[in-house]
Parts: structure tokens; sequence; C-alpha cells
């Protein structure tokens, strides 16, 4: 780690705590629409496939109502489910749980565009209004710069955009990040809705580094792109910081580049929790968004996944524009 980002660890720590409780006192006035949870129910016969047995932290139930009540008091009012799943069954699993819980005002399932079921499937349940798109990117072992060459996968994603539904993209890296900009020029229409981005590894080499922020400011002129802060929180030497300062640098480079109109609030819950509570994790986010007018604020919290998503309001708390 460089020295000065220890310097600055060093002094988060003092006051992490005092950050995030300050943080986490202040009124919510502006509701708050998550746009990246997570759903999974590990009691189901035959289990899941993610996450594994394994992981003692996040292997339970995660399912809405729980979800609520830890978000909701916090000024929540709205969350889309992201697939945690491959299975083609489960996507119809992910809209029931959903539809059960007027809190989720969405979720984005699973498939392989170009696959032979893949037209059939995707008009099937776009027919359901709980569903958004679908998710494609580094998990499930796929690679989307392969995939992206094989017959009928450009075809089913342009279908995605006619259809006006949207494509998240999963865990990106520099070579994710560079496909993500092919297909964006390949099919300008399709909303591309880019997640954990504050976590991407950043190349070092200046080259490489260059070609990274080209990228990304080349995908911010396409107006139907969007970046989710989510994955902030990380551990250094042991420790998780608190403090929203010590990530404003990075933040501030996201936001420089995609501005206050395509920048929207995710939590990644329950794979949040390897590092900190949802309440930490909302109250870094507050933190770093504190100091920008109520209207970005408004934008950043729920006006912004709308445009990303369309979701529509399902109780009277929920937002509309």
């Amino acid at each position: 780690m460089r020295r000065r980002e220890m310097l600055r660890l060093a002094a988060s720590a003092g006051v992490a705590c005092a950050t995030s409780s300050a943080a986490l006192m202040l009124p919510s006035t502006i509701p708050i629409v998550d746009s990246h949870i997570h759903l999974f129910d590990t009691r189901r016969p035959g289990g899941v496939p993610w996450p594994e047995k394994s992981d003692s932290v996040i292997y339970k139930p995660a399912l809405p109502d729980r979800y609520a009540k830890i978000a909701e008091p916090l000024g929540v009012v709205g969350a889309i489910a992201v697939e945690a799943s491959p299975l083609a069954g489960d996507n119809d699993w992910l809209l029931r749980v959903a539809a059960g819980n007027p809190i989720m005002v969405g979720a984005v399932g699973d498939l392989i565009p170009g696959s032979p079921q893949y037209l059939r499937e995707l008009d099937r349940l776009r027919a359901n209004p709980l569903f958004l798109g679908i998710r494609y990117g580094n998990l499930w072992n796929r690679d989307l710069g392969v995939d992206m060459k094989k017959p009928g996968f450009l075809a089913g994603l342009n279908r995605l955009a006619e259809l006006g539904l949207e494509m998240d993209t999963a865990n990106p890296d520099p070579a994710l990040i560079r496909t993500i900009a092919e297909v964006s020029n390949r099919i300008p229409n399709l909303r591309i809705v880019i997640d954990h981005l504050p976590s991407s590894p950043i190349p070092t080499a200046a080259p490489a580094r260059r070609e990274y922020w080209s990228q990304l400011r080349h995908l911010s002129r396409n107006p139907g792109v969007f970046i989710k802060l989510s994955e902030i929180p990380v551990r250094v030497h042991g420790v998780v910081p608190k403090d929203p300062a010590f990530y404003k640098e990075r933040l501030d480079a996201i936001w420089d580049v995609f501005g206050e109109d395509h920048i929207l609030y995710g939590s990644d819950w329950p794979n949040s929790d390897h590092l900190a509570t949802y309440a930490e994790t909302l109250s870094i986010v507050r933190g770093y968004v504190a100091a920008k007018s109520y209207k970005v604020r408004e934008k950043f919290f729920w006006q912004n996944s709308i445009a990303a998503y369309k979701w529509q309001r399902r109780q009277p708390d929920q937002p509309a524009l």
C-alpha cells in the first residue's frame, strides 16, 4: 500500500465509528432504492449454487423479509435483486420471491444470449413486470469477450435492447470494461449497468491505466450506461475503514467520469456483510454524497435507478418520476 494511503487509514481509524454513527443518525429525507442485493434460500432442497456452505458469514437464507428488517429503518424503500444463480429455474424462483414482498421493485435474471432457449425464455420472462433484464460478465466461468463472438449472442443482446430491458455486468476488470465498451459500440441503445466499479482493479502500468480510464470515458458518453457505487468497503491490513474520506479519492474519480445522472446506489447485500454491516456500508455511502446537493442525492439514491432499470413502484412510499 502507498504511504499516503497508510497515513489516511491511520487517521481514519480513530474517527471511523464516530463518523459512521453520526451519518446513521441523520434523518432520512430522501427515499433510497438499493439497486443491488442478492436473494437465495440455503434451505432449498439441493442447496444453492452460491454462496458455498463453507461461507460462515452469508450462508443462511437471504430473503426480502430479512432484508427489509435491516434496510427499512435506514430509509430504504425499494430494492432490486440481482441473480445469484445460473440455474434456469431460478429466474422463476427469484421473480416469485420478489413478488411476495413489495419492497422488491424488480429482479435481474440469468440468461445466455444465443443459447437455443434464450429468445423463448426472454419473451416469457419479460411478461412479468418485475423482470428488468439479465446479468452477464465475470461470473459462472463466462467470458463476455469470448461469448460475444459466438453466433446469436449479439443478436440476443440486441433483442434485449429492443424489449427495453437492460444488461447488468458482473465483477469488472480492465478486460471486461474493454468488452463492455465494444458491446456498447455495437448496440448503442442497450442500457448497461456496470456493477461494483469501485472494486475493479485499476492497472498500475501507465499505458494500461490510461486505456482503462479512456474506455470508461468512452462508455460515459453513452447515455444508456450507468454505474453502481457498490462493493465500496475494503479490508486493509486487517482493518475495514468506515470513514468515507478513506474512499473519496477513488469514488471521486468514478464520479468525475460518469457524472450525477449515471451513478446509482447498490449495497451488494448480503455479500457486503463480509466486510461491513448494511448500516456501515450505507453510512459510508451517505457520508460520501453528503456534500452534494439535495437534488444530486435524489438522483443517486433513487432517480437514476429508474432511468437505468425502468422499475415500477409497488407501494406508496416508493418514489416516482
